[in-house]
């Protein structure tokens, strides 16, 4: 805890550490929003418009509720009305403090973690779900999929002792916007992407399958695998695969971003087949390393193939195992979630069609909707 009260970073490590122990998280969002966003093992208590008028009498009502011998950490939408709680909280003997920022800050925090295979440094942003990587080499990195928070992807090269040469998306995204061409611009370095996802964008280094991107003495390899748009890629590092939004551990990217039409997206998921039928070719111990990811705690965010398409809990992969593209479309089309937040508008942004405004930051908060069920 902070001076001032939790830092969201804090927050983070002690639930994915497993040291949440000893820490309650109190959100006073109104329940709409929790159960739309929150984080994960946070407990609701909607008082969110009683504070905003300083009314404490539910809070009150609900004391004997709280936990006694545990940090309590508030959280709301951006730390203003959590902070009015927890100094009432403290008034009344409870260990409490604001989560700075709130679920703002929440969104913001990004958590490196050492992959499972040589060469890769995964970055996580728990708040979203989106998922970046760093692929590195004789002290050379390529950046993929990165956030538009690129500090950290200099403060992690960095630690590392690695120097940038290279960034690369994966696809254009629909649920974050890209930092990808402001880091490569700032470093002067290239910045990959697959032409028939390039848009109006200049200064990109366009993509091909069978291309290789150098890293050090290595390389990463293209695997083109459309569907989710139409110049989806995968990377291949060694025994890695960073599968973008292609491939997740619980499903596979949702193809109806482009075009929501039925036709469209009946001929977006036939392709999506053909792309996951390739990358199950792939060595049975192909470690997966997605874009995304839900609700899964394990860390880092990875998986090897065979132990994938084993599971039961990603159905739409067992019907590309079992070569039922009919069962594959089909599903898709029925089971399509509600769209990522401000999706279009993002994805005008990483069109390079739009500049990104001063809410940039506040475009891509809220869950992660872009896998297919």
């Amino acid at each position: 805890m902070s001076n001032t009260g939790f830092e969201p970073s804090e927050v983070a490590r002690r639930i994915a550490e497993d040291d949440a122990e000893d820490l309650f998280v109190l959100d006073v969002r109104n329940e709409a929003d929790y159960d739309e966003w929150q984080i994960p093992g946070s407990t609701n208590l909607p008082i969110y418009d009683d504070l905003l008028d300083y009314d404490y009498s539910t809070l009150e009502t609900h004391l004997d509720d709280l936990p006694e011998d545990e940090e309590i950490a508030v959280v709301c939408v951006g730390g203003v009305t959590s902070a009015r709680a927890a100094e009432f909280l403290r008034q009344h003997g409870f260990d409490a403090a604001s989560v700075d920022n709130g679920m703002n800050g929440w969104g913001r925090v990004h958590r490196e973690y050492d992959a499972t295979t040589d060469g890769v440094i995964q970055v996580v942003r728990p708040g979203t779900g989106c998922v970046s990587y760093l692929v590195h080499d004789d002290g050379e990195a390529v950046v993929v999929d990165p956030t538009q928070y690129i500090e950290q992807y200099l403060d992690i090269a960095d630690a590392h002792g690695l120097s940038i040469v290279g960034v690369a998306d994966t696809h254009a995204h629909a649920d974050h916007v890209s930092g990808a061409r402001r880091l490569a611009g700032e470093l002067d370095v290239p910045y990959y992407l697959h032409e028939a996802d390039a848009g109006e964008l200049d200064a990109v280094t366009e993509l091909a399958d069978g291309d290789t991107i150098p890293v050090g003495d290595r390389e990463l390899d293209v695997l083109y695998t459309p569907g989710h748009t139409p110049g989806s890629t995968s990377f291949q590092f060694g025994s890695a695969l960073l599968s973008g939004d292609t491939l997740f551990l619980r499903s596979v990217g949702r193809p109806d971003l482009e075009d929501s039409s039925e036709d469209a997206v009946r001929d977006a998921a036939s392709q999506l087949f053909d792309s996951l039928d390739r990358l199950t070719d792939l060595d049975d111990d192909t470690v997966v390393l997605p874009g995304h990811f839900s609700d899964e705690d394990v860390r880092p965010v990875a998986t090897e193939l065979d132990a994938l398409t084993a599971e039961a809990n990603n159905e739409l992969l067992s019907y590309v195992a079992d070569g039922d593209e009919t069962a594959f479309v089909e599903t898709i089309v029925e089971s399509l979630a509600e769209e990522p937040a401000n999706y279009n508008e993002i994805k005008q942004i990483n069109w390079g069609k739009t500049q990104p405004g001063g809410d940039v930051e506040s475009l891509e908060l809220g869950p992660n909707n872009c896998a297919a069920n």
